[in-house]
């Protein structure tokens, strides 16, 4: 019986053993293949089937079964392709302005709009009727002969 035991343990602890081996949690291909982009076509390895994004899915792989973490992946990525190979830019330093300007001009160009609508809504007057004109502004020669040319086509 306590031969038994001690080889269930045994076997517990030896297929334990892997899984234990990772500290951190481990990532998976399908979230880093959304987060990297191919340098080559310029879009996210998902969406890519060049030979550079098969590498890059293949070094990527191999990282993860060494029980490495996405970010120090992504790390490991930038030092060798630069930080054009992340799909979106750092959230500290000068690149956190690719996450607020875009952000910081749209809401400008609202503002703008709406403060031009707001003053040609208060520049505009309360409408009149338009005046009646008092003639026609013609002679009385060439009102006679219009009256006659008119007056042929009833």
């Amino acid at each position: 019986m306590t031969v038994r035991f001690l080889a269930v343990v045994a076997a517990a602890l030896i297929f334990a053993a892997p899984a234990a081996a990772c500290a951190h949690p481990r990532t998976s291909l399908a979230y880093l293949e959304g987060q990297v982009m191919c340098p080559t076509c310029h879009t996210t390895l998902d969406q890519s089937d060049s030979a550079a994004a098969q590498r890059i899915e293949v070094f990527i792989s191999h990282k993860i079964a060494a029980c490495w973490t996405a970010q120090r992946i992504e790390s490991a990525l930038v030092s060798n392709y630069g930080a054009g190979i992340l799909a979106a830019p750092p959230h500290k330093g000068f690149d956190l302005l690719a996450w607020w300007l875009p952000i910081a001009g749209v809401l400008g160009g609202a503002l703008v709009l709406a403060g031009g609508v707001w003053r040609w809504s208060r520049r505009r007057g309360p409408e009149e009727p338009p005046d009646e004109p008092d003639g026609s502004g013609l002679d009385e020669e060439t009102e006679r002969r219009l009256d006659d040319l008119l007056a042929r086509f009833d």
